[in-house]
């Protein structure tokens, strides 16, 4: 079996336009994984957020008791 030119110049351009794909997807890929690490950062400080001000309601909350007992 012999291949011609006209095949090896066929193969050498599938392997480039799978490289370039490839790349191409690998790219966004580490640009999605990027932005999904920023999303969970901000959903992690939301929520230490959300624990500080319930605390801060708390106390408060404490405050007003204090306040009102000592009327």
């Amino acid at each position: 079996m012999k291949f011609t030119t006209e095949f090896w110049l066929q193969i050498c351009i599938y392997g480039i336009s799978f490289g370039v794909a490839y790349g191409s997807i690998r790219t966004k890929l580490g640009y999605m994984e990027k932005k999904l690490d920023r999303h969970n950062n901000f959903a992690e400080r939301v929520i230490a957020l959300e624990e500080s001000s319930k605390s801060a309601h708390h106390r408060i909350d404490e405050i007003r008791e204090e306040m009102c007992k000592e009327r």
